[in-house]
């Protein structure tokens, strides 16, 4: 019977066990009767609930019953002995009723207990309650007895209710984890590999029954050795009355189950994970090696161009994205086996490195893949650029080639010369990089099939092998034509620059000609003082046109280069209508102007040197002195001369120049009269003679 099953009837205290002993360390059973009528029922069943409270050893001693009369009537107090007898014979040694001071004595008279002991089996006393410690000691009785021992019903039925609810949990709780224990040590000896069921947990929590069962231990403990005022201290449930030693064997036996308990759930929890690590290791390796390499074996191209190259990065992309969600995966799980193998057990320690050692290999493995991959595309995308890099400067290069030369002048066509060399410099280095990422791209594909897990990859392969070879094939080609347009180019802009330079090599000679006529008329103007220096002057005019010859013919040799290069150019010239007019005129006018003075010296020298063979103070031939026709040539040679030094050079054009400035030709002018004027007095002397003396 438990407690909180009559817990109303208990309420009532009908009945109950203060903790008291009497002289034979029996124990003391009151039953205070009131005034109202007492249920016989409800009694009955409080007594038998606290009869089945202390153990064989207290109930041998026997009880002394209280039973407390004072506020009830005789026939209660009869009814109660008697019945007394039928629920407790053996146990009750003693009754004693307490009695009203003054009710009582004459109805007592009628009913003798003694002579009713061997019926009732034990003895009935009347006593009032100021004469009960006759036979009980003041310490044992409650204060409503005049004694000294507290209790207090209430905290006695709840601890009593904390007590039985602790056993039945308690016990419940041992069945149940031995249940779990026995189970799982019937396991290990049947199949190690595998717990008894691990669903079956135990009802209640063992920390919260153990931690009720301390409490209330040390609850009974406090109560039972902490007295007050330095009298006894009344423990109502100390080890005779509610088991101390039942609650301590209950906490030790629930300890030691609960730390068997604890390794079983340790172990039971080592089993799962150990399951779960390794139901998670053969998700992550079916995955990399299912779907994972399936999605890599699918991926084999590398794409012809910078944009396709850029696509399968994408789509490469999301693959590794899908592989680093596996990879988290592994990082962990590596971890939990990490952190399994660090705490030791033998027995599982095989078994965790094969796991951890098989997804180490899978997942480095798939991670060399990825990053072999994610290489190849690279490269290819590298080289797709160098490409597309190529072919856009071999199309501005022939393009460049397409357009026709116009340039105005022999610096724009170097110019343009050194631009086409350098593009052609940066087409060869650009194909030479080209072949470069082209061969480390090779290099790359004839390792692919290294980790093609069996996979023929010899169709995929010779794809990528015959594009890369057919884009550096097509290159090499296309760079060949353009270097053979550029070898034409070139030939023809050098001619270009050789026929701009003959045409301003053609007209410097035009300017030095010009120079030179403008130097033969400003400058070359004196006719000598004698005969001598008038014929080192023809002698250095005829070196003069030598030289303005040669200028002549250096420029008609010029202008006829100029339309060999035209006619191998097909172009016309801009000299052929420019500058030979220019350059024939130009020598036009000085041969004129050359002629004229010519003619100017060589009538200075006949002048002077009649004039000198006059002059002389002994002439070798008189004779021919006094021959008056000579006198009469040189006045004709000296008056021709001054005629043609007053007139002009006339060109073809009409255009007229004249020899110097009006006053160099006035000086030579008066030079030749002043001669002329000599040979006149000469004339006059060797006509009259006597004049001569005469003026002597």
């Amino acid at each position: 019977m438990e407690a909180s099953v009559i817990l109303p009837i208990l309420k009532k205290k009908l009945a109950f066990l203060s903790g008291g002993k009497d002289r034979r360390s029996g124990l003391i059973l009151t039953i205070p009767l009131c005034l109202e009528q007492t249920n016989m029922d409800e009694l009955s069943v409080t007594l038998d609930y606290l009869l089945s409270i202390p153990s064989e050893k207290c109930k041998a001693r026997g009880f002394t019953v209280i039973v407390d009369g004072r506020k009830s009537q005789w026939n209660v107090v009869k009814t109660v002995v008697v019945m007394l007898q039928n629920v407790v014979p053996a146990e009750v040694s003693l009754v004693c009723v307490v009695k009203p001071d003054e009710f009582w004595d004459k109805k007592v008279t009628h009913f003798c207990f003694w002579k009713e002991k061997d019926r009732l089996g034990f003895e009935v006393i009347l006593v009032s309650a100021n004469k009960l410690t006759r036979y009980i000691e003041p310490c044992q009785l409650t204060e409503d007895f005049g004694g000294s021992l507290t209790y207090d019903h209430m905290d006695w039925l709840n601890k009593r209710l904390v007590f039985e609810k602790f056993t039945k949990e308690s016990t419940s709780l041992l069945d149940e984890l031995a249940l779990i224990n026995n189970g799982s040590d019937k396991g290990n000896q049947q199949e190690k590999e595998r717990s008894v069921d691990l669903n079956f947990l135990p009802s209640v929590d063992p920390e919260t029954v153990l931690q009720t069962g301390h409490e209330l231990l040390s609850e009974l403990q406090q109560r039972r050795f902490n007295g007050s005022d330095g009298g006894v201290s009344w423990s109502p449930m100390d080890d005779e009355l509610l088991a101390q030693p039942q609650v301590m064997k209950l906490l030790d036996s629930l300890r030691e189950q609960y730390t068997r308990y604890q390794e079983v759930c340790r172990q039971r929890s080592k089993r799962t994970q150990l399951e779960e690590i390794q139901q998670k290791v053969m998700q992550v390796v079916n995955w990399l090696e299912g779907p994972g390499s399936e999605q890599l074996r699918a991926q084999w191209g590398i794409g012809d161009s910078i944009r396709a190259s850029q696509a399968l990065q994408q789509k490469h992309e999301e693959i590794e994205s899908q592989h680093s969600e596996w990879f988290a995966v592994y990082v962990e799980l590596n971890q939990q086996i990490a952190a399994l193998l660090n705490a030791g057990d033998e027995e599982d320690l095989v078994e965790l490195k094969s796991l951890q050692q098989q997804l180490s290999d899978v997942c480095y493995r798939q991670a060399s893949q990825l990053e072999f991959r994610q290489n190849l595309l690279q490269a290819a995308l590298e080289f797709h650029g160098v490409a597309q890099d190529l072919s856009q400067q071999l199309d501005g290069l022939l393009g460049m080639l397409c357009v026709d030369v116009a340039p105005a002048d022999g610096a724009s066509i170097q110019q343009t010369l050194k631009l086409l060399e350098e593009k052609l410099k940066s087409v060869d280095v650009g194909l030479q990089g080209l072949r470069e990422k082209g061969q480390g791209l090779l290099d790359q594909i004839s390792n692919q099939a290294s980790w093609a897990y069996g996979k023929d990859v010899t169709i995929e392969n010779k794809e990528n092998v015959d594009h890369i070879q057919g884009v550096m094939e097509d290159m090499q080609l296309r760079k060949q034509r353009c270097e053979d347009m550029v070898d034409v180019r070139r030939l023809k802009m050098l001619q270009m620059v050789q026929l701009f330079k003959c045409e301003e090599d053609a007209a410097q000679a035009v300017e030095w000609l010009s120079e030179l006529l403008d130097a033969l008329l400003k400058t070359h103007i004196r006719l000598g003082d004698d005969a001598q220096e008038t014929k080192v002057l023809l002698e250095k005019h005829r070196k003069f046109v030598d030289v303005a010859q040669s200028t002549y013919d250096y420029g008609r040799q010029l202008l006829q280069a100029t339309v060999v290069l035209c006619q191998s150019l097909r172009c016309t010239s801009r000299s052929s209508g420019d500058t030979l007019p220019r350059l024939n005129r130009v020598w036009k006018q000085f041969t004129i102007a050359s002629e004229e003075r010519v003619h100017r010296l060589e009538m200075a020298i006949a002048f002077h040197s009649n004039t000198e063979k006059i002059l002389q103070d002994c002439p070798e031939e008189p004779e021919a002195i006094n021959d008056e026709e000579q006198f009469d040539e040189i006045e004709a040679v000296g008056k021709s001369l001054l005629d043609r030094l007053t007139v002009p050079v006339v060109y073809p054009d009409g255009t007229e120049q004249y020899f110097g400035s009006p006053s160099d030709m006035a000086s030579t002018a008066e030079h030749i009269r002043d001669r002329m004027k000599l040979v006149n007095l000469k004339r006059q002397q060797l006509r009259h003679p006597e004049m001569v003396t005469t003026e002597s």
